[in-house]
Order: structure tokens, then sequence, then C-alpha cells
């Protein structure tokens, strides 16, 4: 907008136009008189109808002059009734959205089916890795990253993965039961998934993919609540790791994170999370397991944790360490790339108790058992699991290591360091996609 002149501000303020007097004192017509000549206040003897016909007709005043100014407010009223009435514009109406605790089905936020995409990286150039033959027909029979629905349902889970995790997150707390945030956990992925898992054979269709496990301190990985063991409270000097997965049609989406309430062990938290992150922005077609080993060991020993005065150099030991593997990465692949740090030794051993079992690659689809019970039990492993883990407390699952020593399922164990000794664990799941890999359980969290 630009600034008034003296003229135009005298013009606002109701006065006469500086022009108006000169003209009168100059010997012109007064204003208006040009039009009253005419008769009916039109220009010439243009026009097309009478005076009452004429809608844009100018007002005379009294003494037979046009007045100027009945003419100006007529015309604004005309114009002011031609202008459209302006709709009223129809407020959006949001969509329904996540409850806390989750427990709307993702099917129900997302109706089109269109899943969130994770994150996309590009593939960093790769030299002297030239294609084989046998690679190329390996990558003809990877085809399912080209399906669409299948895509969408891995995204779905990722999604659900998210929403649940980011729900732990906020709420989990000091003097919760591990009892207590397993259920949580659980309860949200199958709500999300609208799969309550309680029909024979639904758990395949959908559901966890493996037990959740809560790990605490120098325990690193695998253990999980069960029936029959001692409730375990949560510590604001703990240090949690929280790994579940959500599957579709037997398709994990595989993540993890650590849970920490004092600021002591957020260098070794740190370590562990620009550890994983290396060794997923390294990963891509062609690249050497080797290289990715060596890239991740490099950053996690590269941090320091100070624990009550003492100070630990953070040890990778399991699973990524630089070695003379030259297995490469290649196109439609899925990875699940975790990394763990420790303050203890830096390996692991079995600990007591039972995390969970699996059938083992090589199980048969039947077996002849001399009990029913085992034979039973067999029978439900296989129309409700398959080959996915389950829990000890599976119904009748007492006796399902009677199977161990015949290879037909195995158990996994806890694994820990040494005692007072505390680790760290985050992990994502990724795509290689001809395009670039999909980091598919990315989120703003981690």
């Amino acid at each position: 907008m630009g600034s008034k002149t003296p003229e135009q501000e005298r013009q606002s303020n109701g006065n006469e136009p500086s022009g108006s007097s000169n003209a009168a004192s100059a010997g012109g017509e007064p204003r208006g008189a040009h039009l009253s000549r005419d008769g009916d206040g039109s220009l010439g003897d243009g026009g097309d109808g009478g005076d009452d016909e004429d809608g844009d007709a100018a007002l005379s005043s009294p003494n037979g002059a046009v007045d100027h100014e009945a003419t100006v407010q007529s015309a604004s009223t005309n114009t002011s009734q031609k202008k459209k009435k302006k709709k009223s514009k129809k407020k959006k109406t949001s969509g329904p959205k996540q409850s806390s605790p989750p427990r709307v089905p993702l099917s129900d936020l997302f109706p089109t089916g269109n899943y969130p995409m994770g994150e996309i990286q590009s593939y960093t150039p790769v030299e002297n890795t030239a294609r084989t033959t046998a690679k190329e027909d390996r990558l003809k029979l990877r085809t399912h990253l080209d399906d669409p629905s299948l895509l969408d349902n891995y995204r779905k889970a990722a999604e659900i993965h998210r929403q649940v995790r980011l729900y732990t997150q906020e709420t989990v707390r000091p003097g919760q039961t591990l009892t207590e945030i397993a259920l949580g956990i659980e309860d949200g992925v199958r709500a999300l998934l609208d799969n309550p898992g309680l029909e024979k054979g639904s758990c395949l269709i959908s559901g966890l993919g493996f037990p959740t496990g809560l790990a605490l301190n120098h325990c690193v990985a695998h253990y999980t609540p069960n029936v029959g063991q001692k409730e375990i409270v949560l510590h604001s000097k703990d240090v949690m790791k929280v790994d579940f997965g959500v599957h579709i049609d037997g398709w994990i989406v595989d993540s993890a994170f650590t849970m920490s309430f004092d600021p002591t062990y957020d260098n070794l938290l740190a370590a562990v999370k620009e550890s994983t992150n290396t060794g997923i922005k390294t990963s891509g077609v062609d690249v050497r397991i080797s290289d990715i080993s060596a890239a991740i060991q490099e950053v996690m020993e590269s941090y320091e944790v100070e624990i009550n005065g003492k100070t630990f150099t953070v040890e990778n030991r399991f699973p990524f360490l630089k070695n003379n593997d030259q297995t490469k990465m290649e196109e439609g692949e899925i990875f699940a790339l975790e990394t763990f740090g420790s303050t203890g030794r830096g390996y692991t051993v079995d600990g007591p108790g039972v995390y969970g079992y699996s059938k083992t690659p090589s199980a048969p689809s039947r077996i002849s058992a001399p009990l029913a019970s085992a034979r039973s039990l067999y029978k439900t492993i296989n129309d409700n699991f398959s080959s996915i883990p389950f829990r000890p407390s599976l119904p009748g699952a007492v006796g399902v290591e009677r199977y161990l020593a015949g290879g037909v399922v195995e158990s996994y164990a806890p694994l820990m360091d040494i005692e007072g000794s505390y680790s760290a664990q985050f992990e994502h799941t990724f795509l290689l996609r001809e395009s670039g890999k999909e980091v598919i359980s990315r989120g703003d969290d981690y």
C-alpha cells in the first residue's frame, strides 16, 4: 500500500476535491450542468430506453442539476446487489484418530489401504562389484517387493509398530511390572491389526512376530515375562531393551529400541543408535557384510560411558564385528539390522529359563509320538504358529521339550553379559529395492 498525499488526505476527510473550486472560479459550468442539457441525464441521444426504463440513469436534484452523491450511491447499491453471495465453506471433518492406549484398528485409520512409506535412502556407489549370472538368477526369484499388496501390508505392519511403540515410550514408567508392559504392547498390536488371535489359524494371518522382548541391564536380549516366573518390576536405574515384531502373512517388521530414566546411560544409548543408523546407511546392493560390520564397530567403540566414576568403552561384539566375510547384499533382500552395545565383556552366554520356542526349518509337517497329548500339541503349533516363535505359556507347551532332542522344536534362552553391566539395542527393518533402500520401520523417534 502506498502513502497518502495531503490532497488525498483531505478528500478522505470529506472535503471537496481541490479541482472543483478552481473550475468554478475560472468561469466553467457548474458540476453536472452539461448532463442536464439532455434532459434524461444520458449523454447524447444514444440509449435504448426512456427515463423510466434506464436503470442506470442519474438522479436529479431539485435545482435541476445532477446529484453526484446520489449517482455514486445508486451505482454502488446496484453493484453490491449484483455481487453473488459467498457460499459458506463447510468445515472439513477430520478422520478418526488413534486412541490412547492404541486400540483403533489401522484399517479404520487408513480406509484406502495406503499406508505410510518408510524412509527412502539412495544407494552409495560401489566399485568392483560385477554381477554374476547366479546372482541375476536369484534376483529373478525375488519378485515379492514388486507386489503392491505385499508392500501395503508391510507398511501397515510398520505403522502399527510405530504407533504401539510411541504409546509405550510415552506411558511406561518405573514401578510397572514387565508383565504389564508386555501385555500393553501385545494387546495394542492385536487391536490395531483387528485380530485378537483367538481363532484357529488367525495368528498365521497376522499378529506378533515373536514374544515381546523386555531385557534389563546385563540381560542383552531374549527375555520375556512368562507364566511361573518371578515378577520383575522396572526401576529408575534400569536400562530396558524393548524388542517386538508385527507380522502380516508372515512378513515381519522387526524393530527395537532402548529406554532409560537416568541420563547416566545417555551415551550408551547414543552409541548404539548411531551405530545402527551407520549400518543402515552403509548397506546397499552389492555391499559386503564385512564392510557394514567394520563401519558399525568403528562408530560403536568411539563412545565412552561413565558410570559411578568409572569410564567404559562401549563394547561391540554382537553381532557385527569386522571380519573377512565377502557375502554381499542383493536386490530384493530384506534385512533386520540390530546392534548391541555393552559396558561388559561384549559377548553373551545363555541365561536361566526359556524365552520361547519355534519349529526348526527341517521339522516335518507331522510327527509320530507315543503320547496323544504330544501329537496334539505339535498340531496346535502347526495350526497356529508354524515357524513363528511362541511363548512357553502356550497351553500344553510344558511337554514341548521332549521334541528338542529330535530336532523338531528349538528353544531360545535369555542372552546374558556379566552381571553389573549395562547394554542397549536399536534395530530397524529395511528393504533393498531397485530404486533404493526403504527403512520401513523408521519413525520420528528413531
